[in-house]
């Protein structure tokens, strides 16, 4: 049902985002259009990579996940950046570590535990999580804030592209870790029989060309949606810093958020926490610091430097979801605990 609905979507909001965009619509209804289109594209994108790592196998599917799970916000904010946006980046990145970690777990938690009563994942995946979590939000996030009060611009820069890089070698070794040397230890058994019985949806090829169409599309529709956006703040009375809050950080990761309440809904607890945590450390580790070192080629540079409100609400995110999901099992309570403070700074940036 949900893939038919996609599928209607792509083939009506193609064309009429490229017919739209030449006839110059109205910005809100392009808006709506260009939203709803990278939507069903990036439900394509989810499934592409899916059928992907059943064929080519767990390395290299963790491998294809970590790359293409945030491609369609990375797409996004790259046009961002290009349009000087660089407000709406930061704020798209904390609106992903805030969507996975309260929205989508959250609703995965809630819908779960309205159909069982306790449901348990691997707690030896949530403590090496935690830890991740806490050097990549806190440590990383954070750090910069603190000393960049008393610097200049270009000691900012240095300091942020410095960060960057030991980031994104700490998540390949995070990857490597989990994927190669401790790959037995983070890997249930029961999960290597489903993986094994798993039939991929589409052939190699098919998922190839399908992922690489699925792309484009969302290269060029994403560079038209970033255009409508101070009129669509205007129209609404929008803050830049709440359309990359929730708009944005919503819209990249909605084929994720839908897969992982699906995942949580069969009781496949792992894979919808994985898809959670998961997501919001490539965010944080790989997204982010990727995002400050292409930032250098564009004349308005994007330091790791985030807002008091945005911080903030990371930081409280991270020790929430590190309280809940330290035990190994969730409730119905504990997803909807985690939509009611999502709620709350959703708010709170509304009226900043």
């Amino acid at each position: 049902m949900v893939n038919k609905i996609f599928f209607g979507l792509v083939l009506l909001g193609v064309p009429i985002s490229v017919i739209g965009s030449f006839l110059h619509w109205p910005s809100v209804i392009m808006f709506i259009v260009y939203c709803l289109t990278i939507v069903a594209l990036a439900g394509f994108m989810g499934r592409a990579t899916e059928s992907l790592a059943i064929v080519m196998g767990p390395r290299i599917g963790g491998l294809l996940n970590a790359t293409f799970g945030n491609a369609v916000e990375l797409i996004i904010s790259i046009f961002s950046l290009k349009a000087g946006l660089v407000g709406v980046v930061l704020a798209s990145l904390t609106g992903s570590v805030l969507g996975n970690l309260l929205l989508v777990a959250g609703l995965s938690f809630f819908v779960g535990g309205t159909k069982y009563k306790r449901q348990k994942f691997n707690v030896f995946d949530a403590r090496h999580n935690a830890g991740l979590l806490i050097f990549a939000v806190i440590v990383a996030f954070v750090i910069p804030e603190v000393f960049t009060q008393d610097m200049n611009e270009s000691s900012t820069m240095s300091l942020s592209v410095g960060i960057s890089i030991i980031l994104i070698l700490l998540y390949l070794a995070a990857l490597f870790f989990k994927l190669v040397t401790h790959r037995g230890v983070y890997q249930h058994t029961e999960k290597t029989e489903e993986h094994e019985e798993e039939v991929p949806e589409w052939s190699r090829k098919k998922a190839i060309i399908i992922l690489a169409a699925a792309t484009l599309a969302v290269a060029y529709v994403s560079e038209k949606l970033v255009h409508t956006f101070s009129e669509v703040g205007e129209t609404f009375g929008w803050s830049e810093l709440f359309i990359g809050v929730i708009i944005v950080a919503i819209v990249g990761n909605a084929a994720e958020h839908a897969s992982a309440v699906i995942m949580a809904y069969k009781n496949k607890m792992d894979v919808a926490v994985e898809i959670a945590v998961g997501s919001t450390l490539q965010v944080a580790m790989f997204v982010a610091p990727v995002l400050v070192l292409i930032s250098l080629m564009y004349p308005t540079h994007m330091p790791l430097v985030f807002t008091m409100p945005e911080l903030i609400s990371m930081v409280t995110a991270v020790f929430l979801m590190i309280m809940i999901s330290n035990d190994g099992e969730t409730n119905w309570f504990e997803g909807l605990t985690l939509l009611a403070a999502y709620f709350i700074m959703g708010i709170g940036f509304y009226l900043l």
